[in-house]
Parts: C-alpha cells; sequence; structure tokens
C-alpha cells in the first residue's frame, strides 16, 4: 500500500510527489516514539513559549569561530552565545572544544534558562576523536564490520570524556563516482558492504543504552543521494530514478535506524529539481509516513538558507517554511528558524501541531539521552585536565589500520621484506613526517600523533641504518634536485619503497577531482626510480579509487594504505615485513583511466554486452581506448598465501518461495603461511521485469586457513535476499534463473545456477 504524502507537503513538492511515492516496507526497530513522550515533555511544551520552542530547533558552531570559505551566517561572539542559551534560544552546540566552556553554558541552560531544558553538543566525530582510526573508506577495506563497530565505541568513549554526545556521522551515503571526495567518509560503492557498516558503526557509537554517559547520538547521513552528485561535485545536483534511489541510496540508512539511529542529517543535494532539505516526500513520506521514523532530523551547515542560492526560496523566510514544512525539525548554524519560524506560526502558515511535534521528537531524544536526569555528566572533570593516550584504543588503531591495508599486486613475491640483510630506499613525499596521514576530519586538539612510515619501518628493522629516506618530490610540484637524490637513493638500495599518491586535502569535504591518478610530479618521480630496475613496492595514500599508470601501474607490489591515522607507520611496517597477513579487499573498483567514473561493478547489462573474449569487437559497449573491466575489481585484495576455490555445491538447483539455499564452496591455501580470505557471494538473476545488475554481493565471509588446509565456508540463500524495486515502486521477489558465484571478487569465481520458484 502506498502511503500518502500530506496534501501540503503534496502542494510543495509538486510532479515530484509521483517520483517519489514511497513503497510499503515495514517499520524500522526503533524504541518507543516521541508521540509516547513522558509527562515532563509534554508539560515542558505546554509551558513554552513559540521562540523557546523554536530554540529547541536552532543549532550552531562555536562563538567566534570563522571557517574560510564556510558561508558565516549564524555567527555569534561569546557574549550572545551565553545570552541565547540563558534565553532558551539554542538547543545545542556543535564542535565547540574543552569542557569547561561546555560546563560554563549547560550550567546557563540548566540553572539560568526559565525552564531549564538542558544543550545537547554534538560533533564531527568521523573517524576518531583523541585517537584516530583509519578513514571510514580505508576501515571498509577490512570488510570486518564488528571492527568498525568496536572503533566507533571508543571515538564515543573519547568524544563523550570531552562533553560530546553526539555525532554527525555515519556518513552512509554510496559513492560510485570516484571523483568525489566525499567518498572517503562511506563504505565505498556496495550497497550490502554499506548496510553491514552503516548498522555496525550505529551500534559502535550509541553503546548498547543510549542514556549511558559514553554514548553518541548516531546521525547517518546525508539524506539521501549525496553520493551520486553530477561530476563528482559536493553541493551539486543529483538526477536519478526513483527506482535508483530506492534499490541503491536509502538502504543503508534503513540499516541504520535499524540498528537504533534517532536523528538524521539531510543533504545539501537536490534531486529531481527538489533541495533534499525542502523535500517533504523524502523527509516526511519515507521517514516518517513509511519508515515510523521517531527521531529528528537535522539540516547539514545552513543547508536551508542555501535554498535562495538554488534558486528554489525567494528569501530567508520562504527557505525556513520550506524546509521545516518538508520535514526539517532543527536547523543548524543558518538562524533562519529563530528569525522566521515564530512569525511563520503567527500568520498560521506553519501549524502550531508541526512545531510541538518537531520539540517532541528533540526533547525526546534529550531524553533518551538522560540529559534531563543528568545534564552535567562527563562535563564535571578538572577544565584543561591532560588526557593520557589510551593504550587499548592505540592498539585497536594499529589493528585497524593494517586490517585496512589491501595488497594489489606481489609480482616475483617481492613482500614481505626480510628486516635484515637488504638495504631499503623510502622514497615519496609521504616517507618523512607526520602531515598527511590521519586524513579529513581531524579536527579537535590534544589528539594522538601519528607514526610516520619512515619511524614505522626504522622502528622494524634490525639495522635501522638500513633505510635510507628521500621525498624526491612534493605532492603535487617537484623539488630542485628531489629525482637525482631518490634515483642515487634508489641505486644503492636493493628494494626501493615508494610513498606516493593523494595529500589529505585532495580527499574529503569539497575536494573532488578531475583526475583521479597520481600528480604529475611523483608519476615522474616514479618513472625515474622505477628505470633503475630495482625491485619497487608502491605504498599507495589514497582517499578514493584511483587510475594508476606507467610506473606505478606497473611496481612490483602496490599497497594500498588509504589514510590510516595514528598508527600508520607502525601498521605499514607490519605488513611490508609480514609480521601481518594483509587481509584487506577493495570496498570500491579502481578503474583503467580516470574517463571510465562513475564506474562500479554492479552495472546493468547492455542490449549489446562486449564478451570477454574478443575486447576490441565493434558495435558493443566499449571503449575504444581500454577495456571496460576494472584495472582491480569491487573485493579484490591479495594475501602473502595463494588461495585456490573450488567444490562449489548447491543444497538443492531449485529454490521455492519461503525455503532456503545453502551454497557451499572450498576454499584452499596452497601457500606456506596463514591466509586470511574474504569469501563472498554474489547473485545476479538472468530476466526480470525490470533490468538487473550483472552482478550484487550477497554476503560475504572472513576466513583463517592454515598452510596447506582447506575449509568448507557455507552460505544460506533466501528469497528474500534476491528482492528489488519492481515496476511498482515495492519490494518484489520474481521466481527465475539465478547465477550464483562463490568468489575472491567482483569480477572472479566459481560458478553454480538454480531456479527461484513459487513452490
Amino acid at each position: 500500500m502506498h502511503v500518502r504524502i500530506p496534501a501540503m507537503a503534496a502542494a510543495l513538492l509538486g510532479l515530484a510527489s509521483v517520483f517519489f511515492s514511497p513503497a510499503s516496507l515495514p517499520a524500522p526497530a526503533t524504541a518507543e516514539g516521541a508521540k509516547g513522550a513522558d509527562a515532563r515533555i509534554e508539560s515542558l511544551i505546554a509551558r513554552m513559549t513559540v521562540e523557546e520552542k523554536v530554540g529547541q530547533l536552532s543549532l550552531y558552531g562555536p562563538a567566534n569561530t570563522n571557517i574560510p570559505g564556510n558561508p558565516q551566517a549564524g555567527q555569534r561572539n561569546a557574549q550572545q552565545e551565553i545570552d541565547d542559551v540563558r534565553a532558551g534560544r539554542v538547543t545545542g552546540l556543535f564542535n565547540n572544544e574543552g569542557l569547561e566552556r561546555k560546563r560554563v553554558l549547560q550550567e546557563v541552560a540548566v540553572r539560568e534558562s526559565r525552564l531549564g531544558i538542558p544543550l545537547l553538543y554534538g560533533a564531527d566525530v568521523i573517524h576518531g576523536f583523541r585517537t584516530i582510526f583509519p578513514m571510514p573508506l580505508a576501515e571498509a577495506a577490512s570488510w570486518e564490520p564488528e571492527l568498525a563497530e568496536r572503533t566507533a565505541r571508543a571515538a564515543a568513549v573519547e568524544a563523550s570524556a570531552d562533553g560530546f554526545r553526539w555525532t554527525f556521522a555515519p556518513m552512509v551515503d554510496i559513492a560510485r563516482d570516484a571523483r568525489w571526495g566525499r567518498g572517503i567518509e562511506g563504505a565505498g560503492e556496495d550497497v550490502y558492504l554499506a548496510n553491514q557498516f552503516a548498522a555496525a558503526r550505529v551500534r559502535g557509537f550509541q553503546g548498547a543504552d543510549l542514556s549511558r554517559g559514553d554514548s553518541l547520538l548516531a546521525t547517518p547521513k546525508h539524506f539521501a543521494a549525496y553520493g551520486a552528485a553530477e561530476g563528482g561535485l559536493d553541493y551539486a545536483a543529483t538526477d536519478i530514478s526513483e527506482r535508483t534511489l530506492r534499490q541503491v541510496y536509502l538502504p543503508p540508512f534503513r540499516a541504520a535506524l535499524d540498528a537504533g539511529a534517532l536523528s538524521v542529517m539531510s543533504a545539501f543535494n537536490e534531486i529531481s529539481g527538489i533541495p533534499s532539505i525542502a523535500n517533504p516526500a523524502l523527509l516526511t513520506g519515507v521517514l516518517r509516513d513509511e519508515w515510523k521514523f521517531k527521531g529528528f532530523v537535522v539540516s547539514d551547515y545552513t543547508a536551508d538558507e542555501e535554498l535562495i542560492a538554488h534558486g528554489y526560496a525567494a528569501d530567508g523566510r520562504e527557505a525556513a517554511k520550506q524546509s521545516f514544512l518538508a520535514g526539517t525539525d532543527v536547523s543548524m548554524q543558518s538562524g533562519l528558524y529563530m528569525r522566521h519560524l515564530p512569525e511563520l506560526v503567527a500568520s498560521g502558515e506553519v501549524p502550531m501541531a508541526r512545531l510541538d511535534d518537531a520539540v517532541r521528537r528533540v526533547l525526546w531524544v534529550k531524553q533518551k539521552l538522560g540529559l534531563f536526569d543528568q545534564p552535567l555528566r562527563g562535563l564535571d572533570a578538572a577544565p584543561a585536565q591532560p588526557r593520557a593516550d589510551n593504550p587499548a584504543h592505540i592498539a585497536l588503531a594499529r589493528e585497524d589500520a593494517r586490517r585496512s591495508i589491501v595488497l594489489l599486486k606481489n609480482e616475483r613475491a617481492v613482500l614481505p621484506l626480510p628486516k635484515a640483510g637488504r638495504k631499503i630506499a623510502l622514497i615519496g613525499p609521504f616517507a618523512s613526517g607526520t602531515q598527511d596521514l590521519l586524513g579529513a576530519w581531524s579536527l579537535f586538539p590534544g589528539q594522538a600523533a601519528p607514526v610516520g612510515i619512515d619511524d614505522g619501518l626504522r622502528a622494524a628493522l634490525a639495522d635501522p641504518g638500513a633505510l635510507a629516506v628521500v621525498r624526491g618530490s612534493g605532492i603535487d610540484a617537484p623539488l630542485a634536485g628531489g629525482i637525482e637524490a631518490a634515483v642515487a637513493a634508489a641505486r644503492e638500495a636493493d628494494v626501493v619503497v615508494l610513498a606516493i599518491g593523494e595529500s589529505e586535502r585532495m580527499s574529503g569535504e569539497a575536494r573532488s577531482r578531475t583526475d583521479i591518478g597520481i600528480p604529475q610530479a611523483q608519476q615522474d618521480l616514479a618513472e625515474a626510480v622505477a628505470a633503475t630496475g630495482k625491485p619497487v613496492v608502491v605504498l599507495l595514500s589514497n582517499g578514493r579509487a584511483m587510475a594508476l599508470k606507467g610506473a606505478v601501474r606497473n611496481a612490483d607490489a602496490i599497497l594500498v594504505t588509504w589514510f590510516l591515522g595514528v598508527q600508520t607507520g607502525n601498521a605499514i611496517a607490519d605488513v611490508v615485513f609480514g609480521d601481518f597477513n594483509p587481509s584487506g579487499r577493495l570496498p570500491v573498483s579502481f578503474p583503467q583511466a580516470s574517463g571510465q567514473v562513475p564506474f562500479y561493478y554492479g552495472q546493468k547489462r547492455t542490449g549489446r554486452p562486449l564478451p570477454d573474449y574478443d575486447q576490441a569487437m565493434a558495435f558493443k559497449t566499449r571503449y575504444v581506448d581500454t577495456t571496460n573491466r576494472a584495472l582491480y575489481p569491487f573485493g579484490h585484495g591479495i594475501g602473502y598465501a595463494p588461495v585456490r576455490y573450488d567444490g562449489m555445491e548447491l543444497s538443492q538447483d531449485r529454490l521455492p518461495i519461503g525455503g532456503t539455499l545453502r551454497v557451499r564452496a572450498t576454499v584452499t591455501n596452497t601457500g606456506q603461511r596463514e591466509a586470511e580470505e574474504v569469501v563472498q557471494l554474489y547473485a545476479a538473476e538472468r530476466a526480470a521485469s525490470v533490468t538487473r545488475p550483472v552482478r550484487e554481493l550477497k554476503n560475504f565471509r572472513k576466513v583463517r586457513i592454515g598452510p596447506g588446509a582447506s575449509k568448507v565456508v557455507e552460505f544460506t540463500l533466501r528469497p528474500d535476499d534476491l528482492q528489488f524495486i519492481g515496476r511498482d515502486m515495492k519490494p518484489t521477489v520474481e521466481p527465475g534463473e539465478f547465477d550464483l558465484w562463490v568468489a575472491p571478487s567482483a569480477a572472479d569465481g566459481i560458478k553454480k545456477s538454480f531456479a527461484l520458484t513459487r513452490e
């Protein structure tokens, strides 16, 4: 049954109300809703003035803060900040540093404001707070959601100790265009993998009980389809079908809400001409009516005010009205709600019931966090008390980092390197120092210093003097004499370790790239070093899938080391010297060339597919200057022990609706070391009422296999796992012929087929 969008929302949405007609899905498993809030909340709402109600919907960054290039709306000085808190004009603050100021403002809120409603402090805790873990995309390369849950838990413990109880994470946007810099904040291109990491991170941030003092309210973002922005540009328009929206971009949000998230951040982008922050079909139709979401929606930074620049609102008053009526409960930073909502309510253009409902949601979440009962919990530590690094969190950061590294190739078994008896030349702009190791969103002071790559390698060597370190070039510009010095060092060495790639400022928000290759200065360095004929191991620093060429592509070994955080050097040394067998797998496809993007494995079939046996055949879906294949496909990665897949079996060749299918395969370690393999299950329907992708990930297992040993890996497949969005925009499962692969990547594997039947 389709859920009706309220008449007012439909009027705002226009023709797009047809485009976004919500399908029938079960409600997410959330706790009791805001409608069931207790008498204390209802009593507060009954006593609040309109201005105080709007205050609970107004969120600001810290006073006296100027972020160059970001809109400066809503900026205030310290006295204005206190005055607003005392008057009840603020629901909370975000990214404000230090316990002392937070405590002062919270005391003003609960002791000096008329109603004593506590503040909620939020922060961009994206991949750690004091202990910086690998960027989320890197962590997704572990293919271990449980690991992400543990790092999110550690981040929550550290952030809550600094007074924060709310994080604007996880980012759950699917990213299939490597030009988009914010892909670094998510889990990559695949829906199934993204669902697992979205749920895990919510569980980690929020813990078992949201009212505990070390929990962080999670905020899946950006709702919705921000990762599909045209041209890979931040803040740009998105133009996708409703089917793609529902099949690809909405499921990770649903997974996060099912895991218990009680706030959602709307997106900057528009879809089909309707900016997300003012889209009632998304914020009311999908979230409220269809999914029965009981938490609150917060805007992204000044997104409501940006409706004017979008050309969707004539002025701030109209922007506030459209955002609020669409379903955006809390306005971040712009101040538009405080300036315009009281008058909009007085005029009758915004119903009081809508205002009360939004306030009820916010107060209910504050109550769930335990703020009413213990508003100063976590804020009463000694001011400016230095905190020592948590040894358990540092150890977790090292584990996380080395599990995030992906070995793409290892010709002539050049890796692992011995710790003694060989001279190593560590060359490249990332070879020494600690800059560009943490990645974007490392915001807060007092963070543990990262371990440099040179320090990590040197500490692991039997003779630290066997390591020569030369920069060779800058990140995007040559250094005078740099290549000459690098070539000289390479000639004196037995092996070259080339630390190249992207700087921190090349990935992240507002950091889109048209060319996803290695910057030319570094490419020139790589070519010169490779010409010495010495074995070359590439350490690729990156926040996205990259298009590799020349000496980089042809290196003997390539390790994708991403932005690994505080334990970068130690984790890389663990893998390079073989103390840890690399087990990471790509969460994004590496294309052959930049011109292939957007590129992802789960593409649709065409009427003229290019056969594998002839990549040059004319009048087929092909490029004239490269193949259609990935250079390194989604799911790819190897370890130091080769493995073999065989013996695939299905429990039956016909799967009835309501039944289950068991899929087994044998994975054999043919090497001399233990293997840790990510065994992946893919499915594809041969013919359906709506065209389907060539493959879809349905499950995976990470298994350890001893040298020379075999392990039978089993999956259970149910008809619901084969669900897709049908012609009527409702989830459906259709009988038909299916292919299954048990595989080490999305472009490989052993294959069997079965029929899904009605009986």
